[in-house]
């Protein structure tokens, strides 16, 4: 069959994935997902703590990320902020694919366990 400009229409081929274009994810987008990570990755927060947020630069397929929080007193500070790490780095390879070789953990302020008895 020809088409109206005199030439034939043939199947169109397949575009190799390489040529096809790319998806750039926002610096902002993976910083919601780091922030989201950490949130879950530190269960209930003290009373009047902030909830966590983050910041973090991207570079092709790397992400660079600084999560802040705040923590509550006494805990074992080192393992919450390892787990913050280690959830950061999981939720942000799964969603965006991306490689995190670094997750710094600012811990902003430590809010006292209040308990009963105590004044």
């Amino acid at each position: 069959m020809s088409s109206a400009s005199g030439g034939t229409r043939g199947t169109p081929t397949a575009v190799a994935p390489g040529e096809r274009g790319a998806v750039r994810i926002a610096d902002r987008v993976v910083a919601k997902i780091a922030a989201q990570a950490a949130r879950e990755a530190l269960g209930p927060l003290p009373k009047d703590a902030v909830p966590p947020h983050a910041t973090v630069v991207t570079h092709h397929d790397t992400a660079r990320v600084r999560v802040h929080l705040e923590l509550d007193y006494p805990s074992d500070i080192g393992a919450r902020c390892a787990a913050v790490r280690r959830h950061v780095v999981e939720r942000v390879g799964a969603l965006v694919d991306m490689e995190v070789p670094e997750v710094a953990v600012h811990v902003e302020r430590l809010h006292p366990v209040q308990t009963q008895g105590r004044a």
